[in-house]
């Protein structure tokens, strides 16, 4: 997961100052001031965390709120709005933000409650092992994998070459290399096998999301995860 945080926040005043707040204390920016536009960064890549405005144009906070929670489970959101009521901020944390903050807000507070929710994320990475690009999200121990929220349900082998390929993003595996492997037994070079396996997988990814290319053909050599 990426080292940046992606503010949601159509005040541009408000974006500029929350933006040079951040890069102070060392943090990468991207900032989105709407919904659609949001959806659009994360698509690409997803932030350690979202400082999300409730208030914008087109698709409502509420409503990207709930995008993200359900395609990009493991990102951070903290909702920073001016809407005071109990019930707002009740509906919202239950909604799944991590935190809520009220505008006008201190700054050191907003800092604390990021660096906060930040520790809390990375610890139930750790503890859970959770893989994710874009919108795969992969939980090893589980065998449970979603794309944009949405479950795949994958063969055991199917299943270990994806877990290959995501823990080794970027690196080029062979026929050979992958199939002793996931099948542990020696690759004797014709073996389809693993071309049916990544076959498949790939089909049954392209269901729910057939716009991205996660794992990438390399001819003559074999396969990589695209990370």
């Amino acid at each position: 997961m990426s080292n940046y945080i992606l503010i949601v926040e159509d005040d541009n005043d408000i974006s500029q100052m929350l933006r040079e707040l951040l890069q102070q204390e060392g943090y990468a920016i991207k900032q989105a001031y709407a919904g659609t536009e949001a959806l659009f960064y994360l698509e690409k890549e997803s932030p350690k965390a979202v400082i999300l405005d409730l208030m914008l144009p087109g698709i409502s906070g509420e409503e990207l709120l709930s995008k993200i929670k359900t395609a990009y489970p493991q990102t951070a959101v903290i909702v920073v709005s001016a809407k005071e009521e109990l019930q707002t901020r009740i509906s919202i944390l239950r909604a799944g933000a991590d935190d809520y903050i009220t505008k006008p807000f201190d700054t050191d507070e907003l800092l604390a409650r990021l660096e906060a929710v930040l520790r809390r994320s990375a610890k139930e990475r750790i503890s859970e092992k959770v893989l994710q690009y874009k919108d795969i999200v992969m939980s090893p121990d589980k065998a449970h994998v979603t794309v944009a929220g949405v479950e795949i349900k994958l063969t055991r082998r199917e299943f270990l070459i994806l877990k290959l390929l995501m823990e080794n993003s970027g690196k080029v595996f062979t026929k050979s290399n992958i199939y002793e492997s996931v099948w542990n037994e020696e690759f004797l070079g014709e073996d389809n096998a693993v071309n049916v396996h990544i076959s498949n997988l790939r089909q049954k990814i392209a269901k729910v999301n057939n716009k991205e290319t996660y794992i990438e053909t390399v001819w003559g050599v074999g396969y990589r995860w695209i990370g």
